[in-house]
């Protein structure tokens, strides 16, 4: 008869404290340029020379209004022509076809090479080049002095040359996107037009929304170079009046605080833009706004 075997008596494990990891370093350095922030803050809202008062009452002015008028309508117009011609010039420059791969590099060599400033100040000096223009057909004579205004400069100063950076990003998402899907479409009957119409370009939008937004902020901004071709833009409408009052100062703020609320304006719609061109995707964004909430929510569900 065998000896019976004991079996030791199980301990129960000590429970172990789990304590997150402290980051001293970082707290130290939020605080750092928290109080940095802080006093320019503070700084600069109590300083006298700032002019508040003439702050409040020209950011209601109607010429500043219309001004902010004119730089929206120059944005939109702007954007709307570097857009369409960006898709043109991506499809010319992934084309098989070497003249329209070549003359597609070239227009975005050119244009991207050249400072935008120099652009505006070529179109509005055109007239000095070609007096008349003819387009090359007979019986057309147009006086470039009347057909190159100032506005018409701008429009065409800043819209081809954002149409050349608008390429690069139409090309870099129509690339995104798998060769598979065109050899798909065209095997079940569509042309190539239709297949990159019907199927590449919605799939590429993914990758395009996010820089066309910030094309689109970028754009907003620089319209104020068009002050140098005395367009009534929100820069030019301030210059005009702290050229009369000598209230420099305060009407740049007023100026910035206005293209400040705009780009928020346009960075919340190229955040929802964003989010409804990435459904099914493997990533969604959320804003800070939702961050909070769900953190309250979470907050309220463990008490």
């Amino acid at each position: 008869m065998s000896a019976p075997t004991i079996t030791p008596p199980v301990t129960a494990e000590p429970t172990l404290k789990v304590v997150p990891r402290r980051h001293p370093g970082r707290w130290i350095a939020a605080a750092a340029l928290l109080f940095v922030a802080g006093s320019f803050l503070i700084s600069f809202f109590t300083n006298e020379r700032v002019g508040w008062d003439v702050v409040w009452a020209f950011l209601r002015d109607v010429n500043i209004a219309k001004g902010l008028g004119t730089t929206l309508w120059l944005t939109a117009v702007c954007m709307v022509i570097g857009i369409v011609l960006a898709v043109v010039l991506a499809i010319m420059r992934l084309s098989d076809n070497p003249v329209l791969s070549t003359i597609s590099f070239g227009y975005i060599w050119f244009f991207r090479g050249t400072p935008v400033l120099v652009q505006l100040l070529f179109w509005f000096n055109l007239a000095a080049l070609y007096p008349d223009i003819t387009f090359g057909l007979p019986g057309i004579h147009l006086n470039s002095n009347q057909l190159i205004s100032p506005a018409m400069a701008a429009i065409l100063g800043l819209g081809l040359n954002e149409a050349a950076y608008m390429a690069e990003i139409v090309r870099a998402g129509i690339l995104s996107v798998d060769s598979g899907q065109t050899e798909a479409s065209t095997a079940l009957g569509l042309t190539r037009l239709q297949a990159m119409r019907r199927v590449v370009l919605p799939q590429a939008m993914r990758v395009i929304i996010p820089p066309t937004g910030n094309e689109t902020i970028g754009m907003l901004k620089t319209t104020s170079l068009v002050s140098v071709l005395a367009v009534p833009d929100l820069l030019y409408s301030s210059q005009l009046i702290y050229a009369k009052n000598f209230e420099t100062i305060p009407l740049l703020i007023v100026a910035s605080i206005w293209y400040l609320a705009v780009t928020s304006v346009l960075g919340v719609g190229q955040y929802y833009l964003e989010r409804h061109f990435a459904r099914g995707g493997r990533t969604q964004r959320v804003s800070r706004l939702e961050q909070l909430t769900q953190r309250v929510l979470r907050h309220r569900k463990a008490a």
